[in-house]
């Protein structure tokens, strides 16, 4: 089954959009579902509802930085790679979508945001377009692991 289709099954079970993809890339990162899924849950809804940077595209770049990120904080060369690579993955998204903002991604489909989370019905499904991006990013980051083995 694709990463996307994972990160899918994910949101529509109700995780909010970070944890659907950061959780889908858990075995690659030697992660428990419940630990990946309590590390990436504060960055939904544009961090904790704020509607800042898309939570899908939060947990792709954390999933990112477990999988192939720098850990020596003097190596500027794989910092400025890594730092690349990063900026690749978020433009990917921008590019597909328009923007990386929550806020304004909602509000192209008239959604008023609020920092309160939204009851999951069958009318929040049909209506949010969030689905379409968790499953973006994580194919986005899929390919690109594939591309950088």
């Amino acid at each position: 089954m694709s990463k996307a289709n994972i990160a899918g099954d994910y949101f529509r079970q109700g995780y909010n959009c970070a944890q659907s993809v950061f959780a889908a890339f858990k075995d690659e990162m030697g992660l428990e579902e419940k630990l990946a899924l309590r590390i990436s849950s504060g960055f939904g809804g544009g961090i904790g509802g704020m509607r800042g940077i898309c939570g899908a595209v939060s947990g792709m770049l954390m999933a990112w930085g477990a999988l192939k990120g720098y850990d020596t904080p003097d190596d500027q060369e794989k910092k400025q790679k890594h730092y690349a690579s990063t900026h690749a993955l978020a433009e990917n998204f921008e590019y597909l979508f328009g923007t990386m903002n929550c806020a304004e991604l909602l509000a192209k489909h008239n959604i008023v945001t609020s920092s309160a989370p939204a009851e999951r019905d069958e009318d929040y499904y049909l209506k949010r377009p969030c689905a379409r991006y968790v499953e973006a990013c994580a194919g986005l980051l899929e390919e690109t692991l594939k591309e950088n083995r």
